[in-house]
């Protein structure tokens, strides 16, 4: 039998309990990172939703953000979910001056494209990924892709009321994110699909 995955969760801020339990549902051992030792012999790497602001100050403080950094760089297989989206790009429009990402994806991605808290919504991403039918995708203060590089591979999308389509979900090589947070759907396919990605970089 194959041994399962350690897939780390970043445990600095945001919905790290939610992101465990589906890890551990898809057959993956979780692992909360907070400390720079705890990315030592991961498969993949969680980032999760919250406050990219935060998520950002706190990375530094702990001293984590360039060791993070430099594993991504080294080819750790990541997953960014909301935040976790505007923390894996290369590019952020209307964020502040001082914000700092870990980058990696060759994206630009717009913070709080579809409103604030109040303007949370539901959708269904039709767009054959992940595999197994529609998947209905939970947005709460929700990033968007407003830019991809050539290597970047958009795998969902969601309309808009004119017609053109927000970008929610992309990957690039062992990168994965999205605008959504599919750790509050009780749908376990995107996790699988990281675990999968996890296991085949591994």
């Amino acid at each position: 039998m194959t041994a399962a995955p350690v897939v780390g969760v970043l445990a600095l801020q945001g919905d790290v309990r939610e992101h465990v339990a589906a890890l551990t549902a898809c057959g993956a051992l979780p692992r909360p990172v907070r400390r720079p030792a705890e990315l030592d012999g991961l498969a993949g790497l969680v980032i999760p939703g919250g406050e990219s602001t935060t998520i950002d100050k706190l990375a530094r403080a702990f001293d984590l953000r360039e060791p993070l950094v430099a594993a991504l760089r080294a080819g750790l297989p990541a997953f960014g979910s909301c935040a976790g989206m505007i923390m894996l790009a290369d590019r952020l429009v209307d964020a502040p001056a001082d914000q700092q990402t870990f980058g990696g994806l060759d994206v630009t991605v717009r913070r709080n494209a579809f409103g604030r808290q109040t303007d949370s919504f539901e959708a269904d991403l039709d767009s054959g990924w992940p595999a197994g039918g529609a998947f209905r995708a939970v947005f709460i203060r929700a990033p968007e892709v407003v830019g991809c590089g050539p290597d970047v591979e958009v795998l969902a999308s969601v309309p808009r009321p004119d017609g053109a389509r927000h970008v929610v979900a992309v990957r690039q090589g062992n990168l994965l994110a999205t605008a959504f947070h599919p750790e509050m759907g009780g749908d376990p396919r995107v996790h699988a699909a990281f675990v999968a990605l996890a296991r085949a970089a591994g």
